[in-house]
């Protein structure tokens, strides 16, 4: 070979060591299936945090379409006082909105508001599952953002960026600490009513290695489909199908060195050996009727009640960061009726999956998240072109999360807003700030966890957030 004639390209291909078969050479093991094919490592094992974690996993329950922190959170005497009166200008200022006018009036909760556990802690009586079980949450009043449509501001959160194209929550947290699971995916996506705004952009890998992507389950019927092979499969026909898909993916895996052909190899394998996981996975029969009493799951049904104990399934078999979505929380109109709806589908079910992971000794090293993507308003939405009436807009200043198990300090309550409900007074906690807790939670540093992208190096937080010192055990 002369290797002033050869190029770079032609070099790797041809002087028998390739990159594309030392990558091959990392994915293969010793071991042999039960067909005596090569078996395939777990691009997903699991590794060590940057420092002792408090916590090994996450499920995230995002309320897609922004709860109205008002009636369910934040009870303001003041709302009461100056009810259908217009909201002061020096409070508004210079600020946006998407449906309203900056002078609209002010509207109070329909809701009354009432005083549980030994925290304290004051909710809506449109939560009495979650009243049960105040003392074991942690509840962050003063959360803002920088987005106020739904669609980037759900990305916002999920990846730390309004631009598509960012790795989400979930692919950071499995690129950090690949999962315990084998028959799994690493980061599973469960949805309920509505479809997000953001859609899959929440959810999505971006520039990190494609087996980091959320892989949504399925909300009616069997979550995973595909599970039986079809008729005249049986499972040596199809592992013999495999095997011959293994090979060409190989052979191009050899010639151009594409990491991606690699993750696609492994997606062939897992896909494999989730139809001998899922099945006993999805399968409700297992649980006792109280525990599909608590969380009001019936087999079978398209339900966040499901959804929520699917979660808890799913991270007892190993898997790392569960997302579940429930897109019903955009109330331009009715609010008062539609949380009635909403959280009629949401509480208990929030509530059970609190109590049964602590009953199962899970849920302090699970941290359970609970949040929408931004606030409501306090003034109130009337627009009888779009057939709108006592609704909220869309509020980015002030909303609340909160948090449970996992690390965080149970019966806290940390944030202020002013007397409107309006403006953060105390303890503001951006969206970034969220990111870099929860990492710090799992052991990450936020500002550790880099991914170098076209020159540049990326992280979750962007070039802001802290972790909330305040909130942590």
């Amino acid at each position: 070979m002369n290797l002033h004639q050869t190029t770079r390209r032609q070099l790797f291909k041809d002087c028998g060591v390739g990159l594309g078969k030392i990558a091959l050479a990392s994915l293969l093991v010793g071991t042999k299936d039960a067909f005596g094919s090569p078996a395939i490592d777990n691009p997903l094992l699991p590794r060590q945090p940057h420092f002792p974690a408090k916590a090994k996993r996450v499920i995230y329950l995002f309320m897609a379409g922004a709860p109205s922190q008002l009636d369910l959170f934040e009870n303001k005497p003041a709302l009461v006082k100056f009810d259908g009166q217009p909201i002061p200008a020096e409070v508004v200022k210079d600020q946006r909105y998407a449906f309203i006018e900056k002078n609209a009036a002010l509207m109070s909760s329909r809701f009354k508001f009432s005083k549980h556990g030994q925290c304290g802690a004051e909710l809506s009586e449109m939560l009495p599952h979650l009243a049960e079980i105040v003392d074991d949450l942690t509840f962050i009043k003063s959360v803002h953002t920088d987005q106020f449509n739904h669609a980037p501001a759900q990305i916002f959160v999920n990846t730390g960026s309004a631009q598509l194209g960012r790795p989400s929550m979930g692919s950071w947290v499995t690129y950090g600490l690949g999962s315990e699971a084998t028959d799994l995916p690493g980061f599973v996506v469960l949805q309920s009513a509505k479809g997000t705004s953001g859609g899959p952009a929440n959810w999505n890998c971006g520039f990190l290695p494609t087996h980091h992507q959320g892989v949504p389950f399925h909300g009616k019927g069997s979550p995973i489909l595909d599970l039986v092979n079809p008729p005249g499969i049986d499972a040596r026909t199809q592992r013999e199908s495999l095997d011959l898909i293994h090979s060409l993916d190989q052979r191009r895996l050899n010639a151009v060195g594409d990491p991606e052909i690699s993750t696609r190899i492994s997606a062939f394998e897992l896909a494999y050996r989730m139809q001998t996981s899922a099945p006993e996975l999805i399968d409700f029969g297992q649980e006792s009727k109280a525990t599909l009493d608590m969380y009001g799951a019936k087999p079978g049904a398209a339900s966040f009640a499901n959804n929520c104990l699917l979660a808890r399934r799913l991270i007892e078999r190993g898997v790392r960061f569960v997302q579940l979505y429930h897109e019903d929380w955009d109330h331009h109109s009715d609010v008062a009726g539609s949380l009635r709806r909403s959280c009629g589908a949401t509480d208990k079910p929030a509530a059970a999956l609190i109590k049964d992971l602590k009953a199962r000794g899970l849920l302090e090293d699970t941290l359970v998240v609970w949040g929408g993507e931004f606030g409501r308003t306090p003034m109130v939405e009337n627009n009888a072109v779009l057939g709108r009436s006592k609704g909220r807009d869309h509020h980015p200043q002030a909303f609340t999360m909160w948090m449970a198990g996992g690390g965080v300090k149970p019966g806290l309550t940390l944030g202020a807003t002013d007397d409107l409900g309006f403006h953060i007074i105390a303890d503001p906690v951006h969206v970034h700030d969220i990111q870099a807790t929860i990492l710090h939670l799992l052991g990450l540093g936020h500002k550790k966890l880099t991914f170098r992208f076209q020159g540049r190096d990326f992280r979750l937080t962007d070039v802001a957030g802290e972790v909330v010192t305040k909130i942590l055990a």
